[in-house]
């Protein structure tokens, strides 16, 4: 589903018409619509806003439900990693934090 398709559903699901949805945002409807047409793009600002007005995430918007997230195996890890103690959860976010620091790092440094 595009950007429109899934700005259009979320607008209804919530039983906005267009009119109220622009009003929600702060512009004129004729622009909302064209959103909604696919024949514009909001700025970062406007599409702030219509996640706000949607009270949605902005991955809601762009992305399909499992288009952006780890892959099955990962999460079922992280299913585990959600039942452990606070204190073992917290000793794996820092291992994960310090090997995606020490990728970046090592990216940044890797001559071309």
């Amino acid at each position: 589903m595009s950007f429109p398709d899934r700005l259009t559903a979320f607008r209804k699901e919530l039983g906005f018409t267009q009119q109220q949805m622009a009003d929600k945002i702060g512009m004129h409807v004729s622009q909302y619509k064209r959103y909604e047409a696919g024949a514009s793009q909001p700025t970062i600002d406007v599409f702030r806003r219509i996640a706000l007005a949607l009270n949605v995430s902005a991955d809601m918007l762009l992305f399909e439900p499992d288009e952006r997230g780890p892959d099955e195996r990962l999460k079922l890890q992280f299913e585990a990693v959600s039942n452990l103690d606070g204190k073992e959860r917290e000793a794996v976010e820092t291992v994960i934090a310090s090997i995606l620091h020490m990728h970046d790092a090592r990216r940044w440094t890797v001559k071309n």
